[in-house]
């Protein structure tokens, strides 16, 4: 579970969740009842959303509620893509945050003895609870600062004193990859100027022996030499699969954000999330070095 996966839309639907447990404890109903004490005969004591006598007012305003803001949270962290019965948890999550707050908006209005029972503070803050969560879980798709991260990236640690910036680690050594380059482009030479060669590694010649093939079953050695962790980031959202080969994302990788790269499979990358999560980066096309 990668709390950075929370919207600040989604905080304020736990906000207003929380709001919502607490006026169901609080009284629903307020009585006018004169000169005569609460609880005195003819004035009964004014009732919480969970008394039985005000079925069904527990069920379809605050446990509604409740369970809509667990569904919206939930999706928050379940694979795109994934549903029940046709939707989305986050669409379930909405269309019951409706139902909970149109089932408060009605219980305002009218009801037995409506000259002597006004709503009460748990009645109201429940309508407040509703009507927020109704309208934060269905426009945080669609408003950009409600989808806003409620967790902002984690910032990188400042360099020690005396040291070069842009040399820390996985960070690409002068004269290789530049920043914002393509992972697998080639780097150029400067304008009027040739890139500067290696030291020339003399292969020694091989016997008849070194010249046969390897046997068969054997594995071959690795062409590449050790990986040198680097800093990244993708063009586009990309899931990351599991270590094990399973086709279940595990998380997914946004622009905008870095990522580090601790390992290398072929085409592919092994890539740690900021929470520590590894995985597979199946897709490496257009991503750029950090």
């Amino acid at each position: 579970m990668n709390i950075r996966s929370l919207t600040r839309g989604d905080g304020v639907v736990i906000g207003a969740a929380v709001l919502l447990f607490i006026a169901s404890f609080l009284s629903f109903h307020s009585y006018d009842c004169g000169p005569s004490p609460i609880g005195a005969m003819g004035c009964p004591k004014e009732p919480t959303g969970w008394k039985p006598d005000l079925f069904p007012v527990l069920p379809s305003i605050f446990l509604a509620g409740i369970i809509a803001a667990a569904l919206v949270i939930a999706a928050r962290f379940q694979p795109e893509g994934r549903k029940l019965v046709g939707l989305s948890l986050d669409q379930w999550g909405i269309a019951l945050s409706v139902f909970a707050a149109w089932s408060s908006l009605w219980t305002i209005f009218g009801g037995p003895d409506s000259d002597r029972v006004s709503p009460g503070v748990g009645q109201i803050l429940a309508l407040i609870a509703t009507l927020v969560l109704a309208a934060v879980s269905a426009l945080t798709p669609r408003v950009p600062a409600l989808k806003a991260p409620l967790l902002s990236a984690p910032q990188p640690a400042p360099a020690p004193y005396g040291a070069q910036p842009g040399q820390g680690y996985g960070y690409p050594a002068p004269g290789g990859m530049q920043p914002g380059a393509p992972y697998g482009a080639q780097q150029q030479p400067s304008f009027g100027g040739a890139p500067q060669a290696g030291p020339t590694q003399v292969q020694p010649q091989q016997g008849p022996e070194a010249a046969q093939p390897a046997a068969a079953g054997q594995p071959a050695a690795p062409a590449g030499g050790d990986f040198t962790p680097f800093w990244f980031a993708v063009p586009v959202n990309r899931p990351l699969f599991p270590e094990d080969g399973s086709q279940t994302p595990i998380a997914e990788l946004a622009p905008g954000t870095w990522y580090l790269a601790v390992d290398q499979r072929g085409p592919a990358l092994v890539a740690q999330t900021q929470d520590g999560r590894r995985g597979v980066l199946q897709d490496t096309t257009g991503i750029q070095r950090g």
